[in-house]
């Protein structure tokens, strides 16, 4: 009898793919993933964020089970519903703005960078677009074009898009990141004195790229300068915000209010929902312009709802913001030489970084080079399946830890405990070449 894994890869397209081990899963509760042999797994991934409740939370299951079986349609496109109109509400009163705004309702981040992109190229005239070095705004059409990062190679970059460097603290471009930053801002500057931007676009924290966070303050000097120039600002908060950052949104942390801001990923819950916040005149026009027969159905709306309601009334930003601490703090003292194999493995950390339950290790060949180890990063999360724990690597070379918001410090401590025996292990030749060479990775 064929494997789970087996069947899918008769069956399953190769260009939906993105694998780092041979996980199967056939159940999930709250941080924890059930392999089809009972073994259970930390969730240290809660599926690229989109999990970002745990997997079966009570409050999704329970709103989603009461909207499918009463559901009025399956989408806004022609007619209006009561929780498509009341999530765009909430997310209006959430969301930080001023003036008459709008909410699009898509499936993903993907459409709703798209969109917002879009709508801001024909709200302006212009065509230029600012994104920055290795940032990650969606699978398809435009944000897949001025996406710096991308799985897939054979991915066409949109003629006028102009990409910026992300400020990395670890790795400055001029020696240190003030200079960096200004360096930077000098950049986006001449860009938009050709008054031929459209709008500029920017992860809080870049994640894909590295999960990489930019010094505090970079937010609001690039926001200052799109404002001077009359340029809308997009915030993509798809992976990072809903709570995960320590606060509802990653781009408070510089206490900015960003044109347009997009959400997606845990916005559904584990469904397909994502959502563009902005202003009218902006994301009104042209009238069908971007036509999902089922955005904003009855189900996934019910389930943005009650997303909403439990960030809020459970107080899972603060959580994030405490369990974050806890969890870098175990990592920093692996990092600092207090792990399993008496400090040897430290020398493989070149930083522990994050806000809230977002946080990256970035492994290095040593600490003196920074030099980026991707080779170690393919063990070390294969070796931490074999452990018992669910994590990724982004950016080549760093281990992005973004559990579910729920999970508990008895889970915090032994995912700490896995990672530091994975790295442990992984140096130590534990995980062989042919076990990792079918796993291409990022």
């Amino acid at each position: 009898m064929r494997t789970l894994y087996q069947r899918d890869a008769r069956v399953m397209a190769g260009i939906e793919k993105l694998r780092f081990f041979p996980l199967e899963v056939v159940e999930g509760r709250a941080s924890t993933l059930i392999d089809p042999a009972g073994r259970e797994l930390l969730d240290l991934s809660a599926t690229w964020t989109a999990s970002g409740l745990g997997h079966g939370h009570p409050a999704v299951v329970d709103a989603v089970t009461k909207a499918a079986a009463t559901a009025p349609g399956a989408g806004t496109l022609s007619a209006v519903h009561p929780d498509a109109v009341a999530l765009a509400e909430e997310l209006l009163a959430l969301v930080p703005g001023s003036g008459e705004r709008r909410v699009y309702l898509g499936h993903a981040g993907s459409d709703a960078n798209d969109v917002a992109l879009r709508a801001c190229r024909h709200y302006s005239g212009r065509r230029t677009v600012l994104a920055f070095e290795r940032s990650y705004h969606g699978g398809l059409g435009t944000a897949m074009a001025v996406s710096g990062q991308q799985a897939d190679a054979g991915h066409t970059q949109d003629p006028d898009v102009v990409f910026l460097p992300y400020p990395n603290p670890l790795r400055p471009l001029t020696g240190d990141i003030e200079s960096t930053v200004d360096t930077i801002l000098g950049q986006v500057r001449r860009e938009l004195e050709k008054n031929s931007v459209a709008c500029l676009i920017v992860e809080p924290i870049l994640s894909d790229g590295g999960l990489v966070v930019p010094p505090r303050g970079f937010l609001t000097k690039l926001q200052a300068l799109c404002r001077e120039f009359g340029v809308p600002l997009i915030c993509d908060e798809v992976k990072v915000g809903l709570g995960r950052p320590g606060a509802l949104h990653a781009f408070s942390d510089d206490g900015i209010e960003p044109d347009i801001a997009v959400f997606g990923k845990a916005l559904g819950g584990g469904l397909p929902l994502s959502a563009a916040v902005g202003p009218a005149d902006i994301l009104d026009h042209p009238a069908a312009s971007a036509l999902l027969t089922t955005a904003g159905n009855p189900v996934c709306t019910a389930a943005g709802r009650a997303v909403l309601r439990t960030l809020i009334h459970d107080g899972l930003p603060a959580r994030a913001r405490e369990a974050g601490n806890r969890f870098m703090a175990s990592l920093h003292r692996t990092a600092d030489g207090h792990g399993t194999d008496g400090g040897r493995s430290a020398e493989r950390i070149g930083d522990v970084r994050g806000r809230g339950l977002a946080i990256g290790v970035e492994l290095v060949k040593n600490r003196s080079t920074l030099e980026p180890d991707r080779e170690l990063a393919q063990r070390v999360v294969y070796r931490a399946w074999q452990l018992g724990a669910v994590v990724y690597y982004v950016g080549g070379n760093v281990l992005e830890i973004t559990p579910p918001l729920v999970i508990t410090d008895a889970e915090i401590d032994s995912a700490a405990a896995i990672l530091d025996q994975a790295i442990s292990d992984a140096m130590a030749g534990k995980v062989k070449d042919e076990e990792v060479e079918p796993y291409v990775g990022w």
